[in-house]
């Protein structure tokens, strides 16, 4: 009776019957917990996974494909990141993180509450990395505090796990068509003011995501059925903290205070020479009691240790406490002691520190320190001035005292900051009482339009990373803040988030953000733009009417302009959309005319683009040959100066007019550069597989040709993404030639195979037959062994025999021995004996180590589903 199938294989884990070696009578594991695999090797393969997703980290963003157009006109795809990297140590909670990772095993829905300041973000952060793949991408964090529209709730959490919008899928629906059955911990973080959409997103995903669990932090609960709600506290504070008795206790006893251990390990960051002793041990429990527990103030108290004495902290907290709770008799008290260690801190900054600190509260998406000095340099209602080389220092000083923090992401070259959302939301109140809010956001503004306006525009600028792509939170606060006024620099800031929000796939926000520059632009330049950025958005939508009549406006509005860049661009997206529509004659005409624009620009680059473009379009109508002849004249252009994306492109499009042409072996040396090119399982991987593929079968090796089809096609699946109609079709015609040309047990167990390949293993076996090494298919010589396919399979004589190298082969892919037996036709007790007789002969003992050492080879990649004569 089957009641559960293995994690990795799908194999149905039976209560009777033949056990699986973790399983007991049961049919539970011998944990007590319900059986995950069927096999040890299923096991392994499943550890193995794990260790390569941890060495690889995130996968680069990958992308999609503008309907019918080349495959670089994809909007990149950006994948969630995980969890972010703790830069200091955790201190304390033990009882606390005990007892949520006994709620969290049961609980879909677990918030954790608290008052702003209690470290409930950094609890979960550590609640979830220590959850099963935590650090693999298993849980996943979204940020909330910097998103203020509860309308972008979903584009949000939709970008923070990189759902893009696909096959008309928007909003939730791309949100559940993303997470599916997989298991996955999300972390949403800071919910309290966008509460009820939390909560409705919640319920929705918690109801149609049956792996799915979500630990909320938030200063009020999400009243969500099934939730599960934890207060967190204060550290823990000593009984005889701040008494007489405090004083005559060892330094030890006192470390027992989770709070004083905070503490102690701040200070001694802020200053190596600090040390708990006798002498300082009752100010720094006084210190933590005034503080009631907080963390993040005392954080704050203890990054002032490098500049002041323990007592002058707590005479300055003292004064701060009482001017703030006479000031707010309404809030809770916890509040009021946390804005008054803020305050307190801010009081002690000097006049130049505190406007430079109160300034940068406007950039909510992080900042570094050229565009810290750009919004912060210079006069204010306050009286107080900046200068651009001040800013740095202060920086530095900001961050020393905890009052902005280091961000985690981006270049690593690039020092870049931000405040934590309760410092924020002071400075903000700090900077409208000192009359520079507007003065400051000005600023900003001026700094983001100067950034959009100074950099090179290329002509298809839709389709490249622009000069805001690292500014997408700021951004979209600036374009908020200008929404509503009449500011020259809205419409311009607006298309810069459109671009950024179509690149990350999220569509229906991008053509929001449009629709109203549309009604704010009635002409020029930005019109034009707009429009077309708006027809690719439709395209990708398959909104196929709306896509043509945004780009023949687009082309009318640049031609009226008398402006080719931007004519070039409007036909670049008016050809896209009779792509999509199949209208590839138009589709020629149109890239023609592009072409033609484009070549008097004299930009050498645009003008191979185009030149790919029309070429693509060409093989469509079948005309191959002009085709191979417009590749010829752009091809160097490209490989000298094009991005990744764009080159692996225009190398795919060569090697499908070599397939047109029946050239095979030119067509797989041009697919099997795409692979070398790449970089991991993303989507400029698939179009060469495919390609691949359709090689295989044309030269009658019809079992290869499924496998990589079947590979391609689960690869598909996993990154959510569909080929282009034509390519589609020849890819579906070459599967189906092959199925008639083999077996029907022949083409399953080969398209069995090719779905469990992925990774390195799938890159590797795509690989095997290409450049040098159709030299020596089907060698057998005293310096390699080949199998039965043809692959030489090691450089030294192996001490194998032929079935013993495939069982390895088969072993080092992770099957279980039923599964070896299936495809080589033996039965388990056969296969179990090669095995043992694989071991004695290398000296291994365990399958881990037996695939190491078919790694070692040569060409270490199995090959699964070969069979032995």
């Amino acid at each position: 009776m089957t009641t559960r199938t293995c994690e990795v294989c799908g194999t149905g884990l039976s209560v009777r019957g033949v056990r699986s070696r973790d399983e007991s009578r049961d049919g539970r594991a011998r944990g007590g917990r319900p059986a995950r695999y069927c096999s040890g090797a299923c096991r392994q393969r499943a550890f193995r996974e794990r260790a390569t997703r941890e060495r690889a980290g995130s996968e680069r963003a990958t992308r999609e494909p503008t309907a019918g157009h080349p495959p670089e006109r994809a909007a990149p795809r950006t994948q969630g990141t995980g969890l972010p990297r703790a830069l200091d140590s955790f201190v304390g909670r033990e009882r606390e993180l005990a007892r949520l990772r006994t709620l969290l095993r049961s609980a879909r829905l677990l918030t954790l509450i608290g008052p702003g300041g209690v470290g409930k973000t950094r609890l979960a952060l550590e609640l979830a990395r220590g959850v099963r793949g935590g650090r693999e991408g298993g849980a996943q964090l979204v940020e909330l505090d910097a998103l203020r529209d509860g309308d972008l709730l979903c584009q949000a959490v939709a970008a923070a796990l990189g759902a893009g919008e696909r096959s008309g899928r928007a909003g939730v629906e791309a949100i559940v068509h993303a997470l599916g059955p997989r298991p996955l911990l999300i972390v949403l973080d800071n919910c309290e003011h966008l509460v009820e959409g939390c909560a409705r997103l919640a319920a929705t995903l918690l109801a149609r995501c049956p792996g799915l669990r979500i630990l909320a932090t938030s200063r009020e609960t999400l009243r969500v059925p099934g939730e599960v709600v934890f207060r967190v506290g204060e550290l823990s504070l000593s009984a005889a903290e701040g008494s007489e008795a405090g004083a005559g206790e060892d330094t030890t006893a006192l470390l027992r205070s989770e709070a004083v251990r905070l503490f102690a390990e701040r200070a001694r960051a802020a200053d190596p020479g600090f040390a708990l002793g006798p002498g300082n041990a009752r100010t720094v429990a006084e210190i933590c009691r005034r503080l009631d527990g907080l963390p993040l103030a005392i954080e704050l108290a203890a990054g002032r240790t490098g500049s002041l004495p323990l007592g002058d902290i707590l005479r300055g907290l003292d004064d701060q406490l009482s001017l703030l709770t006479d000031g707010s008799r309404t809030g809770p008290g916890r509040h009021r002691e946390l804005r008054a260690a803020i305050d307190w801190s801010y009081r002690l900054l000097d006049p130049v520190e505190q406007a430079v600190f109160r300034r940068l509260s406007v950039l909510g998406g992080g900042f570094d320190a050229r565009g810290a000095a750009e919004v912060c340099a210079g006069g204010g209602a306050a009286d107080t001035e900046v200068r651009p080389d001040q800013v740095l220092r202060v920086v530095c000083a900001l961050e020393a005292k905890s009052l902005i923090v280091r961000m985690r992401q981006g270049d690593p070259d690039t020092a870049r900051f931000r405040q934590l959302s309760a410092i924020r939301g002071y400075g903000m109140d700090r900077l409208a009482e000192s009359g520079e809010l507007h003065t400051t956001w000005h600023r900003a503004l001026d700094r983001l339009a100067g950034q959009e306006a100074g950099a090179p525009e290329p002509v298809f600028a839709d389709t490249v990373e622009g000069p805001l792509s690292g500014e997408r939170e700021n951004l979209a606060a600036a374009v908020a803040y200008t929404s509503g006024r009449s500011d020259s620099r809205y419409v311009p800031l607006a298309i810069a988030l459109a671009r950024l929000r179509y690149q990350q796939e999220q569509l229906t926000a991008a053509r929001t953000v449009l629709s109203e520059v549309l009604d704010r632009a009635s002409d020029g330049v930005h019109r034009g733009m707009a429009l077309a950025l708006a027809a690719r958005c439709a395209c990708l939508q398959a909104d196929h009417t709306a896509a043509l009549a945004l780009a023949d406006e687009a082309v009318a509005v640049e031609r009226a302009g008398n402006r080719p860049g931007g004519l070039a661009n409007a036909l670049d997206a008016l050809a896209a959309a009779r792509l999509c529509r199949s209208e590839f004659a138009e589709a020629v005409a149109v890239f023609a005319e592009c072409l033609d624009v484009v070549r008097t620009l004299g930009r050498p680059l645009d003008t191979a683009l185009c030149r790919h473009h029309l070429a693509w379009a060409l093989l469509h109508t079948g005309q191959a040959t002009e085709a191979d002849e417009l590749m010829a004249r752009c091809l160097p252009d490209l490989r000298a100066g094009a991005p990744t994306g764009q080159l692996t492109a225009a190398l795919h499009t060569v090697g499908a007019i070599r397939l047109a042409q029946g050239d095979f072996d030119a067509a797989e040396d041009m697919f099997a550069e795409v692979l070398h090119t790449t970089s991991g399982e993303t989507f400029h991987a698939l179009y060469p597989l495919e390609g691949l593929a359709i090689v295989a079968g044309e030269r009658g090796d019809m079992r290869r040709s499924l496998r990589l089809y079947a590979a391609a096609a689960a690869a598909r699946r996993r990154l959510d993404t569909e080929p282009e109609a034509h390519w589609r079709g020849q890819v579906e015609a070459a599967a189906a030639r092959a199925r008639e040309r083999v077996s029907s047990a022949r083409a399953e167990a080969a398209l069995e195979a090719g779905r469990r390949l992925r990774g390195d293993a799938l890159f590797a076996y795509a690989l095997r037959e290409t450049g040098e090494m159709r030299e020596t298919r089907g060698t057998r010589d005293g310096t390699g062994r080949a199998d039965p396919d043809g692959v030489v399979s090691a450089v030294a004589p192996s001490p194998l025999t032929e079935r013993e190298s495939a069982v390895a082969r088969l072993v080092a892919e992770s099957l279980t021995n039923r599964q070896i037996a299936a495809h080589l036709g033996l039965s388990k007790s056969t296969v179990a004996s090669h095995l043992d007789r694989v071991r004695d002969k290398l000296g291994l003992r365990s399958r881990t180590q037996i695939a190491l050492w078919v790694a070692s080879q040569t060409h270490p990649h199995p090959h699964p589903g070969s069979e032995v004569s």
